[in-house]
């Protein structure tokens, strides 16, 4: 088989650096496109050099079209508005999208489902294979434990992160309301100040803390009388999200069109 054409988006990022080093270093693969917004600095630099590898002859480029036209596959942690444009170009071309990106409204959502009836899209709040076996743990716990365990989702990020609670802790949250045969969006408690009264029943908190250059921090509790169950994921690398994308493009390269998560690519069902 021939190698998959990748391209990566937000390539001056730290998220598209890890990319384009994860890329250039694996087998199977190459690397024939590097994007970047409009007015970047980074234009017509090579992407090798970008991420400190030594030239590679792919220069980061702002032409969203002509670098999806050779490739197959997109590998995107972006952000919501330039990855709702690379899915319509994705879309036309029929060619994989892999998004990290996070932080999609409702009708963001909508608009991905509908690009996904074109081409194959792997999207996953948290691209990290740890993570995504931990959100399948999650599930069964709350499965298991049923609603007299309150359920608490604690998540730290780097103080440069732009949206709360994070895409992961979010996709955990999903998988302790599904769990628990819920739905988020009526259980979740995002917040809490003053007299906030007592914790409402069948509740999924999430609790967010930003500082530093952490990469990822994310603890699932479970609370019953007398006792606690931890579930913890800790990232000290973004190699790993930029590993689990790269796993997702190769496993979409001969999927029929659809929209598919991490768990799909790792086999572990719902």
């Amino acid at each position: 088989m021939t190698k998959m054409r990748l391209v990566v988006a937000g390539a001056p990022g730290r998220m598209g650096r890890a990319l384009i080093r994860v890329v250039a270093e694996a087998k199977g693969v190459s690397l024939v496109g590097a994007l970047a917004r409009a007015g970047s600095p980074e234009l017509g630099r090579d992407a090798g050099d970008l991420a400190g590898l030594g030239a590679l002859g792919v220069a980061v480029t702002d032409d969203p079209l002509q670098a999806v036209v050779h490739t197959d596959g997109i590998l995107d942690f972006t952000s919501p508005k330039g990855t709702l444009e690379l899915a319509a170009l994705a879309a036309q071309a029929r060619v994989v999208h892999v998004i990290g990106t996070t932080g999609f409204s409702a009708d963001d959502l909508q608009r991905l489902s509908a690009a996904a009836r074109h081409a194959v899209i792997v999207r996953s709040g948290n691209m990290s294979l740890g993570v995504n076996v931990m959100a399948a743990l999650v599930e069964q716990a709350a499965r298991a434990l049923g609603p007299d365990f309150d359920v608490e989702i604690v998540e730290m990020h780097h103080r440069r992160k732009v949206d709360a609670p994070s895409g992961t802790a979010l996709l955990l949250g999903e998988a302790a309301a599904r769990g628990l045969h819920v739905d988020l969006s009526e259980k979740a408690v995002r917040a809490r100040d003053g007299h906030t009264g007592p914790r409402p029943e069948g509740a999924i908190g999430f609790a967010t803390l930003r500082g530093g250059t952490v990469v990822g921090e994310h603890s699932v509790i479970f609370a019953g009388a007398g006792e606690r169950l931890g579930l913890s994921h800790v990232a000290e690398d973004r190699a790993i999200f930029a590993r689990g994308a790269l796993k997702a493009a190769l496993w979409g390269r001969d999927r029929k069109a659809g929209l598919y998560s991490m768990r799909d690519v790792l086999g572990l069902g719902g």
